[in-house]
This record gives structure tokens, C-alpha cells and sequence, in this order.
């Protein structure tokens, strides 16, 4: 049997860990079970002392809180996307993501964030860790000697998003983990946006990469869960205590979901990118478009860096408007039929939010709007969008 890890991404996803068919069925069954029986005192003993090693063996599950094996089978794809050594789902994105945090810090760290990071994980930052004496310092992160100088002998964690979701700034990678890594610091990242497809952080050096799956990895908007890919010597520290202690585990039928939706992952986000491109040039060359963010674009200013670290852009375009009020963003968001006035994205729908938006270097707040651009033809797309501008001229 091959090395399917050695294989190129698209027969990877196919065949990686498949090996538990049942009956010849062409697919691995959804182990719906919440615990595993055993014939015998010693194999109920082996399987308790064996619960948090990684990778977990088949016959070795006994609690599915802890260890699946429709659970594990598809850690182990994502473990194989990101090129670490371990994967694990989680019941949400966010799931995920506090779970890679909380196993960074403790009592009296200080973490160094970008500013631009996921709503919900900047409030984490900011709202939840210091009830536990954990301190944030927010930074722009397109300079890696800014984020380098926020750091205090007590940082124990660098969180990044490159590309954020909205105005798509990069860090550098390679240059923040390399100094992290000089002094003891861990790294983690949302690539929920680049998907492993396009980007790769372990590559760069990042220690723990972060994945909201209910967007591209569970892609068909029915969904909700979170992805964490690290090293097996991290992986087995979580395993230990917030995957064992928060009970945050993906369930058998959603775990199986993921797995249908990663077979056609880079075919999905190929698509994507080809229509929210074609998409974002359009909207360019509109009189009522002030400005359009995506880092796509050839022109994009951080275009050299982009190139050294993602393999291509993605499905979220963001434009500013030479209209700035509220009632004609409602007006125009609410004539739109393809797109949908909905949040999230990396669904096989098109979705479109209006939202006021200020990062730290900016004078001022402004209105944007995203667009998550689907699996629909494109020129139903842009029709879409012309016909919602011609209301508001």
C-alpha cells in the first residue's frame, strides 16, 4: 500500500487512512457510538493506558470525548493538508481556536495579536483572558519588527491571521516564528481563509494552525466545526487536558461530514478563486466602488510576500462604496438575490454583509462590504451585483 502522505493532495484526500472500510464499503462507516466495548480485562487496561497516544491505534478507542475513529481518520487528513504531525476536530471554529490558545498560556502570560484577527477570538483576547491574568498586546502585523518589539519576557503565545477576513493583510511568517522560536515563544494561526490548499504555516514555522472548517474544509454551509493542526509533542498536550477537560470533541456524523467535503476541497476553492477574481476586477471598474480589498490582485501591496507564502487568494472580496450611509448599504445589501445577507462564507452560496470596520492604522471607521463569492457562474454574479447598484445611484 502506498505512503499516501507522500502522494500529491488531491489522491491524498481520496485514500489517507481509509483502511477501516467495513464490508467493502467504498467509504469508512460513521462510528456513531459514544464508547467501545472489549473482550477482555487486559485489552479494556491497554486501551485506557493508550487513549492519549497519537496517532490513537483503531482498537484502541473506548470513550469517543476523547478518541473516534471517524474522528481521528479525518485529523489525519488534516494533519496531512498542513504538513504537521497531528490533527483533531472540534465542535466549532472557535472551539478550536480556544482550545490552541488556552494550551499556550497561563496565569500571568502576555500574548502579542494581530489586530485584524477574527471578531470573536480579538474578544477573547481582550474580554475573556484577562479574568485569568492573561494580557494582550494588539498589533497592525504587516511589520514583523512590530510584532517582534511587543513582546515581553511573559509572552508565551504570537497569534496570527494571514490574510484577515476582511482587509486581507499578511504577516511574514517566516520572519515572526523565527524569532519566536528563538525565545521559547509559540505561534499559532487561523488559515481558515487560505485553506491548505493555498497556504501551508507549518512550513513558515508556525506551531499550531487553526481552522474554522465550517467554511472551505466543511464547504457545504451544513456544518459547524473547528480544525487544530500541530506537533505530535503538542497535540499530546492537549490531548491531556482541554480536549480531555472541555469536551469540545467533534461528534462520529459531523467528523464523517468533513470527511465527504475534504475529498472535493481543492476542486471547491479552485472555483472560489476563479470567481470572486473575476468578481473583484469587476467591481473595479464601477463608478459607485471607491476602493476594492483583495490580495489577489497583481497590484495587491504586499504582493512579494503574498507570493512567498500563499499559493493563490480566495473566495472573500471587500469593497468600499462612494456611498457611506447606512440606509443605502441596507438597500443595496437587501436587492442582492445570488448573494444572500448572511455571515460566514466558504459555503457553496454566495453571501454578502455590510459592516463598519476600523483597524488600528486607519484615521477613521469606514463602511465595507464582503462578499463571499460561491460556486454560482460568475456572470450571474456580477449581474447580480449590477442590478442592487443601479437601485442605489
Amino acid at each position: 500500500m502506498p505512503d499516501w502522505r507522500e502522494t500529491r493532495t488531491e489522491t491524498m484526500l481520496q485514500h489517507l487512512g481509509e483502511g477501516t472500510h467495513v464490508y467493502g464499503a467504498a467509504v469508512p462507516p460513521i462510528f456513531q457510538n459514544s464508547t467501545f466495548i472489549f473482550e477482555t480485562w487486559d485489552g479494556f487496561r491497554e486501551a485506557m493506558e493508550a487513549q492519549f497516544d497519537l496517532p490513537t491505534p483503531r482498537d484502541k478507542c473506548n470513550y469517543s470525548r476523547i478518541n473516534n475513529p471517524s474522528l481521528d481518520l479525518v485529523g489525519e487528513k488534516l494533519a496531512a493538508l498542513e504538513k504537521t504531525e497531528c490533527g483533531r476536530f472540534f465542535a466549532s471554529g472557535m472551539a478550536a481556536i480556544t482550545t490552541g490558545i488556552m494550551t499556550c498560556v497561563k496565569a500571568g502570560a502576555h500574548v502579542v495579536c494581530v489586530d485584524t484577527c477574527y471578531g470573536p477570538t480579538r474578544n477573547f483576547f481582550s474580554e475573556y483572558l484577562p479574568r485569568f491574568g492573561v494580557e494582550t498586546s494588539f498589533v497592525i502585523g504587516t511589520d514583523p519588527q512590530e510584532v517582534i518589539d511587543a513582546i515581553r519576557p511573559e509572552t508565551t503565545l504570537i497569534y496570527l491571521e494571514s490574510p484577515g477576513s476582511i482587509v486581507f493583510k499578511l504577516q511574514d511568517l517566516e520572519a515572526i516564528c523565527t524569532e519566536a522560536r528563538k525565545r521559547g515563544i509559540r505561534t499559532a494561526i487561523d488559515n481558515s481563509y487560505s485553506t491548505p490548499i493555498y497556504q501551508n504555516p507549518a512550513d513558515f514555522g508556525v506551531d499550531i494552525v487553526l481552522h474554522t472548517a465550517t467554511k472551505f474544509l466543511g464547504g457545504h454551509s451544513d456544518i459547524v466545526a473547528g480544525g487544530l493542526a500541530t506537533s505530535k509533542a503538542i497535540m499530546q498536550e492537549i490531548m491531556a487536558n482541554e480536549a480531555q477537560y472541555f469536551g469540545s470533541a467533534l461528534g462520529p456524523f459531523q467528523s464523517w461530514l468533513i470527511l465527504r467535503s475534504m475529498r472535493t476541497l481543492p476542486l471547491r476553492v479552485k472555483q472560489h478563486t476563479e470567481n470572486a477574481t473575476e468578481v473583484a476586477r469587476w467591481l473595479r471598474e464601477r463608478p459607485e466602488v471607491r476602493e476594492v480589498h483583495y490580495c489577489g490582485f497583481d497590484d495587491f501591496p504586499q504582493r512579494e510576500l503574498f507570493q512567498k507564502q500563499m499559493r493563490a487568494a480566495s473566495s472573500l472580496v471587500c469593497f468600499e462604496t462612494v456611498f457611506q450611509d447606512e440606509p443605502t448599504l441596507r438597500k443595496f445589501t437587501e436587492a442582492l438575490r445570488v448573494y444572500r445577507l448572511g455571515v460566514s462564507w466558504g459555503g457553496h452560496e454566495s453571501l454578502v454583509v455590510a459592516l463598519p470596520f476600523k483597524p488600528m492604522d486607519w484615521q477613521e471607521e469606514r463602511w465595507l462590504i464582503r462578499l463571499h463569492c460561491g460556486l454560482e457562474h460568475v456572470d450571474d454574479m456580477k449581474a447580480d451585483l449590477d442590478q442592487a447598484f443601479a437601485l442605489v445611484r
